[in-house]
């Protein structure tokens, strides 16, 4: 019987709170337990015995790096890194293997040795939409850059358009009470099940003005829904969109630039002749995504491997 330790964040399942990085947790979790694995899942170091298999999320490593070289020490440790938080570096070095959602967070990381696995989110499958709305997903914080997307599309006054944003409010309140407002964009809050549904079921468009994305997962999201995407050019996004043989099915733009942003959607919403080459890229893109069994596969096949290896920090190669 195989058996794993999960340290995850305690608001893994939280609806009002919703991340890329908590979706991937639990989809995998999920997973190895329909593949036969026994998961134990818990928000803290404290109490793994000596030469368990523990999977630990990389900002729980972040929030407790002693506890996590302790875990290194005693037993087999992989570190699921959705993204580098800085304070973990030196944990990851002593780790049997780290698993990165995209090659730009591997990247990032400039582990010395062989360690580090690639190991891409899936994604659901998903009906057409049908829309013609802008959408954006995501929290309302800084990092996502909603600021940037008002103003942009404060430059946009004389065309019709009406925007959604889905995310939650109360992470950055300071952040939401400066916002600019337009009567045109409309604040949901965070959504979930039907409610996110209908909500990308009414896009046309997803814009992601992000000024950081390890990923981006409502990326993918989209395009499974055959949405293309106008999005920041930075972190994972790029590698998120994927290429079709005509191209990318969206256009990026440099991160925390409204204007040129605005010029993006300006041609989205008046050229018709762009607007369905990208949505044709958009379902052609869509035939070629990964599900979610590629990603737990993935992230099994990382498990097993460090299952058999010797406890303890594992001895390192290269540079």
């Amino acid at each position: 019987m195989r058996r794993l330790r999960a340290v995850v964040p305690a608001g893994l399942d939280d609806p009002t709170r919703p991340s890329g990085g908590n979706a991937y947790d639990r989809r995998v979790l999920d997973g190895l337990r329909r593949r036969g694995w026994v998961v134990r899942e818990t928000d803290t170091f404290d109490g793994a015995r000596d030469g368990a298999l523990v999977l630990a999320d990389g900002m729980l490593v972040a929030q407790d790096p002693s506890g996590a070289l302790d875990v290194a020490e005693r037993c087999r440790l992989v570190v699921l890194a959705h993204m580098s938080w800085g304070r973990e570096h030196h944990v990851l070095r002593e780790a049997h293997a780290v698993v990165t959602t995209s090659r730009h967070t591997r990247d990032a990381l400039d582990l010395p040795d062989g360690r580090v696995h690639v190991v891409r989110p899936g994604v659901d499958p998903a009906p057409l939409a049908r829309g013609s709305g802008l959408l954006s997903v995501g929290a309302v914080v800084h990092g996502k850059g909603h600021d940037v997307l008002v103003r942009a599309l404060r430059r946009l006054d004389d065309l019709s358009w009406s925007c959604t944003v889905v995310g939650a409010l109360d992470v950055e309140p300071d952040f939401v009470a400066r916002l600019p407002r337009h009567d045109r964009v409309a604040f949901t809050g965070p959504l979930h099940g039907r409610g996110l549904e209908r909500a990308y079921a009414a896009a046309g468009l997803l814009v992601l003005p992000s000024r950081h994305e390890a990923y981006g997962m409502v990326v993918t999201e989209a395009l499974a829904r055959g949405i293309p995407v106008v999005a920041g050019d930075v972190g994972g996004v790029r590698e998120a969109l994927g290429t079709t043989s005509g191209g990318y099915p969206g256009l990026l733009v440099p991160s925390d630039d409204d204007v040129a942003l605005a010029e993006a959607l300006r041609l989205w919403l008046t050229d018709p002749v762009l607007r369905a080459r990208l949505q044709r890229w958009a379902a052609d893109r869509r035939t070629r995504l990964a599900g979610w069994s590629a990603a737990v596969a993935g992230v099994e096949d990382v498990l097993t491997s460090v299952a058999g290896e010797p406890v303890g920090r594992p001895a390192r190669t290269g540079r």
